[in-house]
């Protein structure tokens, strides 16, 4: 077990860390289903921008979720993404 695994380890006997952990399950999820969706496309970041018109940051940012701290896309933004993605 890497240093990491062991940080991640310890930090699961924390409750504070696991309530704050379980709320993001489901954004964890989602953006999990968005990278998958667009590998399964074959498409890259660049060419899933061009189909939602739009710049690859942008991209980028919806795939990087963003938790309680940062802005979320709306759903027409994951609609286009799905779109684009097929």
């Amino acid at each position: 077990m890497n240093d990491h695994d062991k940080m991640i380890e310890k930090w699961k006997k924390d409750p504070a860390f696991m309530f704050e952990y379980a709320a993001l399950e489901d954004e964890f999820a989602l953006l999990d289903e968005l990278l998958k969706a667009r590998a399964n496309a074959g498409m890259t970041q660049e060419d899933v921008a061009l189909a939602m018109n739009t710049k690859a940051p942008a991209v980028v940012r919806i795939e990087s979720g963003g938790g309680r701290e940062r802005h979320s896309p709306s759903v027409e933004t994951l609609r286009k993404y799905a779109k684009a993605v097929g």
